[in-house]
């Protein structure tokens, strides 16, 4: 497609939430390259008739049937189609118009319609690290099959993919995935003991779904990277490295095998990453703050701590397994963050009970997408009943 006479027709996937409101502030200040297609949110139907109204989409998709009829009644009269349930969102990816699906999903939600819209050929931006993690030889095989390109919008993976424009036929050594190392970075055990969710809650870079920031805060989202990038980049566990940059400015390195590295660095904003995946392989002119070195006159480096943060060499463990090991791994992180957010379990309990999923779930070594789903409903069972 010619994106200088065409606008580039966007399906956004979770458009309500951290990275599907500030992709809507991206297309809306390049109106004159993208428009959007398809809007869907889970429930917040307020959120997203307020978007469907401003931006005019084709389609909109709430999953949450309680709150279908209020939303329809709204925008069918706007002339656009809306429908509910979560095979909508497996249907609307299919649509002829799209051009490209933004999947800005939390969690597992993921996994069903990336598959529908690479079956469909459409080039995805990620932003939702989960699919890959719980599927990822499913995934990249399909992608492959199909020839859908995954580009990926989380600011790590940005930054690698960005490293390695004009590099893709040379071999990477190394790959160094920064991480700030959340609002506790330095804490011993015995602190973490009696951290509040309002504490964890309060990231000190990014501002970003409690999700995802609780992920940060015990290096469960440094650890779902690292499972991310082995698939993306087909590399082995050995060739990802996790370092700890407190300032999150420089997002990520790649080192090839001559021992060059490369960063990409900026100010720690999802934007950016954002509009690199919906413009590829354009960069366009944006609006968004500068870095200024004297701002930042030292960037520092420390070793990532996988003893006290458990999920994090929880997700290196399942990466050596393969299989439906990060699948477990990430279900029973979903239950147990909400569960920390619900105040019913501690802070250490998330990976603690992450732990003993893992171990007591079902191991298919080469698993189907059956296999993958049920080894999720499982997993779910378990991290559940161990609350």
């Amino acid at each position: 497609m010619d994106n200088t006479t065409t606008k580039k027709k966007i399906a956004l996937l979770g458009s309500t939430g951290s990275i599907g409101t500030q992709a809507l502030d991206v297309i809306r200040q390049n109106s004159d390259k993208f428009e959007v297609e398809v809007l869907t949110a889970y429930s917040n139907d307020e959120l997203l008739l307020n978007q469907a109204l401003e931006f005019k989409p084709n389609t909109v998709v709430i999953v949450d049937e309680s709150k279908y009829e209020a939303l329809s009644d709204r925008l069918w009269k706007e002339g656009i189609k809306t429908y509910c349930g979560e095979k909508s969102l497996e249907d609307v990816v299919q649509m002829e118009e799209v051009d490209l699906v933004l999947t800005a999903l939390v969690g597992y939600s993921g996994l069903k319609p990336t598959i529908a819209a690479i079956k469909a050929k459409k080039p995805i931006a990620l932003a939702n690290k989960e699919t890959l993690v719980v599927a990822g030889d499913l995934i990249t095989k399909l992608a492959n099959e199909f020839q859908v390109p995954l580009l990926p919008v989380d600011s790590e993976h940005s930054a690698i993919f960005q490293c390695l424009a004009g590099e893709f036929h040379n071999k990477i050594e190394k790959i160094y995935l920064t991480a700030s190392g959340g609002p506790f970075r330095g804490w011993s055990s015995e602190k973490l003991a009696s951290v509040t969710k309002a504490q964890a809650l309060k990231h000190p870079n990014w501002e970003m779904g409690a999700k995802i920031t609780i992920d940060s805060a015990t290096l469960m989202n440094k650890g779902l990277e690292v499972i991310e990038a082995k698939w993306l980049f087909q590399l082995e566990s050995n060739q990802i490295d996790t370092i700890v940059h407190p300032q999150s400015i420089i997002h990520s390195v790649v080192q090839f095998e001559d021992g060059s590295m490369k960063a990409q660095m900026g100010l720690p904003d999802m934007k950016l990453p954002i509009q690199y995946a919906l413009a590829y392989p354009q960069r366009i002119n944006s609006n968004f703050p500068r870095f200024n070195f004297m701002d930042y006159p030292e960037l520092t480096f420390e070793k990532a701590d996988s003893k006290t943060f458990k999920n994090l060499a929880l997700a290196y463990q399942a990466l050596e397994l393969g299989g439906t090991a990060a699948c477990a791994l990430n279900a029973a992180n979903e239950i147990t963050n909400t569960a920390f957010l619900q105040d019913k379990i501690k802070f250490l309990d998330i990976a603690n009970i992450n732990e003993q999923v893992m171990q007591q779930t079902a191991f298919v070594k080469v698993p189907t997408l059956d296999d993958y789903v049920n080894c999720n409903s499982e997993a779910r069972r378990i991290a559940t009943s161990l609350l």
